[in-house]
């Protein structure tokens, strides 16, 4: 099977457009992340120098691994069914496009901008952390693990909380319904992450290793089944 990579790109550029005329998508992308930066936040400044090794056995900032988690998730479940709503898909639909090139344009132009909104969140955390916070939390919270788990994580779980968006977007009948199920449906990788964020779960090479492996299957599968549910007559017709 090839892969046009002209398609592709088309249908990515389409998608940011759509995404900057859309309010709802935007206030999402803004939102969710603020939701889930106050918490470390507050914990940092709230701690005094003297109080610095509660955090010795904790992962505080694993628990900004949300973000890519369910930024992307919001922005996935509008990605097919929201512009069925529109009237804009069968049109894309009845081109020559295939449906991989299609579904991997559409979640190209979701991954992107959640993954640099996860960075960027992330350099601003650090940032605070590192002009506001006292010394010893700052040590204490800022360790070269957790930098390299938020480095590696963030594109790896944003890969499959899109496939989970794009294939209950391909079934559902209105953007609401997709939007909640897939933020459900995503919900299990940030409670896994706040239990590691908290040392509930123990953070070790083994685990981190073998999270990588499974979140790397479960793109590749993600891909694979969502265009095997993508039914493309079904969409143009609005038949279920």
């Amino acid at each position: 099977m090839s892969i046009s990579r002209r398609r592709v790109r088309a249908i990515y550029r389409k998608e940011l457009r759509e995404y900057r005329r859309n309010r709802s998508i935007v206030a999402g992308m803004a939102i969710l992340p603020l939701i889930f930066l106050l918490q470390p936040l507050i914990t940092v400044f709230s701690l005094s120098a003297s109080a610095a090794s509660q955090l010795a056995g904790r992962h505080e900032l694993l628990y900004l691994l949300a973000i890519p988690a369910l930024v992307p998730a919001t922005i996935a479940a509008f990605s097919v069914v929201g512009e069925r709503q529109q009237g804009t898909l069968e049109p894309v639909l009845t081109t020559p496009v295939r449906r991989e090139e299609f579904l991997l344009g559409k979640a190209l132009a979701c991954f992107v901008p959640s993954v640099a909104i996860s960075y960027a969140v992330y350099v601003f955390f650090l940032a605070c952390v590192e002009i506001f916070g006292q010394p010893a939390v700052t040590s204490a919270l800022v360790r070269g693990p957790d930098l390299l788990a938020q480095l590696i994580f963030t594109p790896l779980l944003a890969g499959w909380s899109i496939w989970v968006g794009v294939a209950i977007s391909t079934r559902a009948s209105e953007v609401r319904v997709a939007q909640q199920l897939s933020l459900l449906a995503n919900l299990p990788s940030v409670a896994v992450t706040t239990l590691i964020a908290f040392n509930v779960i123990h953070a070790t090479l083994v685990v981190a290793i073998g999270a990588a492996v499974v979140l790397l299957v479960l793109n590749r599968l993600g891909w694979r089944l969502t265009s095997t549910m993508f039914d493309r007559e079904r969409l143009i017709t609005g038949t279920r």
